[in-house]
C-alpha cells in the first residue's frame, strides 16, 4: 500500500470521533441517547411504527437482550438501522440492542477487538474481508479475534467516482484513456496521484484495484491507493486532494449533486450482483449467546426484506438521512436506492436499474462461501494475506451460512429463496475474466497485474 501524506488531507471531526468512540465505549450514534433524537437534531421525523413484539417462547428466548452493533454512514447499513427503527430487534426478544455510529472502518475493527465488555461493540455492518483479517490476527494488538459472518447485508450499490479534471477523458467502465490522462497529469507537475478507498483489502479497495488493473494501471506503482473514511471522500475530492475514489452511497451521489465530480461506473457494472457488506459478529459472543445471535440475525433479515420493497424506499431514505444516523440530505440517498443512477458526465441516466443496491432480491442476504473465497483470493493477489493461506478452511471457519439457513427457515422464507448450495458457481467480470471457486489458483494465475 503506497504511503501518503496525511497533512495534505482535510482534518475533519472524524479523527476526533475515532478517539472519542474508543475512549467512551462507542456512545456516538446511539439512537437511544436523549440528545440524539430527531427533534434534538432538527431532523425530519420519518414514520417508524414499531412492530408488535412476537411472543417468544421460553425455549427460544435469547440468553441476553443487549448487544452493541456498529455501522458506518453508508446506505448498505440500512438493515441494522431499520431493524432498530422498526422494532424488529424487540420483536425477536432483543429489546436492548444499540446501533452505534463508527467513525471509520479501523475504528469498527478496534471496537470489535475490545468487544462490548471493554467498551466496544459485539458486531457490525462491516466490509466482508474484515472478519477474515481479524480472525487472522490483523488487529490493533496483532491478536487473532475469531469472527463470524452471519449474513450478507447487500449486493451492488458502490461506485468509482472521478474528479471533474478528468471529465473530458470520458472515463467509464472501459478506461484505457485513464492511463494516458494520469500520465499527462504527472507530466504537468502532479507528482502523486491519489485514489481513495475506505480500508486496505476491503471491498472498495478490491473494486478500485480490479478496475485499474483491468484497464492496464498498476495500483501499486502508478497511483497511491489511500484509505479515507467514507464521510470525508467528497470534501477531499472538492479540494483536489484525490483523483478518484471508491465508496458506497450516498457519497457518490452527493459528489455529483455538489458538482464536484462524476461516477465512472457503479460496481454492479464491474461484477453484477457482487457481494458487498456483511453482518459480522465476534465468534465468542455468538457461541456464548446462540439464541440471541439468531434473534439478531432474524431481525436483520426481516429488515432486509423490508428495505428491498420499492414502496419502502422513500421512508428508508428519510430515516437514514436523519442527523442521528447519516446527517445527509435524503435527496443524496433516494435516487440510487431506487436504481436511478445519474453518472454526472452527460451519459444517459439509468432508471430503475437492476444494478441497484439489493438487500434481499437475488439471494442478496445469503452469505455465499464462494464469494468469500474470491475476496480471500484477491487479497492474496495484492499481498494482504499470505499466499499459502488455507482459504477453504478459513471460509468454513468464519462463514456461518448454516446459521442463516436456520434463521431463514424459522422466518418462513420460501424454499425458492434459500440457495441450495454455498457456491454461486463461476463468476464473470466486466473484462471477461472468470472466477471458478473450484479452482482459485487458475483465476490468480490468469491475472496479469498482481503481487502474488
Amino acid at each position: 500500500m503506497t504511503k501518503f501524506s496525511r497533512r495534505k488531507f482535510i482534518i475533519t471531526a472524524g479523527a476526533t470521533a475515532a478517539g472519542t468512540l474508543l475512549a467512551h465505549g462507542c456512545t456516538s450514534g446511539n439512537n437511544t441517547t436523549a440528545n440524539n433524537t430527531p427533534a434534538a437534531n432538527n431532523a425530519p421525523a420519518a414514520t417508524s411504527s414499531p412492530v408488535v413484539a412476537t411472543n417468544v417462547s421460553a425455549a427460544d428466548a435469547p440468553e441476553v437482550t443487549t448487544a452493541k452493533l456498529g455501522y458506518i454512514a453508508l446506505t448498505d447499513s440500512a438493515p441494522l438501522i431499520i431493524a432498530k427503527e422498526k422494532g424488529l430487534f424487540e420483536k425477536y426478544g432483543m429489546k436492548d440492542v444499540e446501533v452505534l455510529k463508527q467513525a471509520s472502518w479501523p475504528v469498527t475493527r478496534d471496537n470489535l477487538e475490545i468487544g462490548s465488555t471493554g467498551g466496544g461493540i459485539d458486531g457490525a455492518h462491516i466490509l466482508t474481508p474484515m472478519p477474515y483479517f481479524m480472525t487472522l490476527g490483523q488487529t490493533k494488538t496483532k491478536q487473532a479475534i475469531p469472527m463470524y459472518i452471519l449474513a450478507r447485508l447487500n449486493t451492488n450499490g458502490q461506485a468509482i467516482s472521478i474528479g471533474n479534471t478528468y471529465k473530458d477523458a470520458k472515463i467509464g467502465l472501459e478506461a484505457k484513456a485513464l492511463k494516458d490522462a494520469f500520465s499527462q497529469a504527472k507530466a504537468s507537475g502532479k507528482d502523486e496521484l491519489k485514489v481513495a478507498i475506505t480500508f486496505p483489502g476491503g471491498t472498495h479497495d478490491l473494486w478500485m484495484r480490479y478496475w485499474l488493473a483491468a484497464n492496464g494501471i498498476n495500483p501499486d506503482q502508478e497511483v497511491s491507493v489511500i484509505p479515507v473514511p467514507p464521510p470525508q471522500m467528497v470534501a477531499n475530492m472538492k479540494t483536489g486532494n484525490m483523483e478518484a475514489f471508491c465508496v458506497g452511497e450516498p457519497w457518490n451521489a452527493q459528489l455529483i449533486n455538489q458538482g464536484a465530480g462524476y461516477s465512472a461506473l457503479v460496481t454492479g457494472e464491474l461484477w453484477k450482483n457482487h457481494p458487498e457488506k456483511a453482518l459480522g459478529m465476534r465468534a465468542d459472543w455468538v457461541d456464548k449467546h446462540p439464541k440471541a445471535a439468531k434473534a439478531i440475525l432474524k431481525a436483520v433479515m426481516e429488515a432486509q426484506q423490508w428495505c428491498e420493497k420499492t414502496e419502502n424506499k422513500e421512508e428508508m431514505c428519510q430515516i437514514l438521512s436523519q442527523a442521528k444516523w447519516f446527517k445527509v440530505p435524503a435527496a443524496d440517498i433516494i435516487e440510487r436506492a431506487k436504481g436511478n443512477i445519474e453518472y454526472g458526465d452527460g451519459r444517459p441516466a439509468l432508471q430503475a436499474s437492476d444494478l441497484r443496491m439489493k438487500f434481499w432480491a437475488d439471494n442478496a442476504s445469503y452469505p455465499y462461501k464462494s464469494h468469500d473465497l474470491w475476496f480471500l483470493t484477491e487479497n492474496i493477489r495484492w499481498g494482504n494475506i499470505p499466499a499459502d493461506t488455507n482459504t477453504k478452511e478459513l471460509v468454513d471457519k468464519v462463514n456461518r451460512e448454516d446459521l442463516w439457513r436456520a434463521a431463514a427457515q424459522e422466518l418462513g422464507v420460501p424454499a425458492a429463496e434459500i440457495p441450495t448450495s454455498p457456491s454461486r458457481g463461476v463468476e464473470t467480470f466486466f473484462d471477461g475474466v472468470t472466477f471458478d471457486p473450484e479452482n482459485p489458483a487458475a483465476y490468480l494465475a490468469s491475472l496479469k497485474i498482481k503481487k502474488a
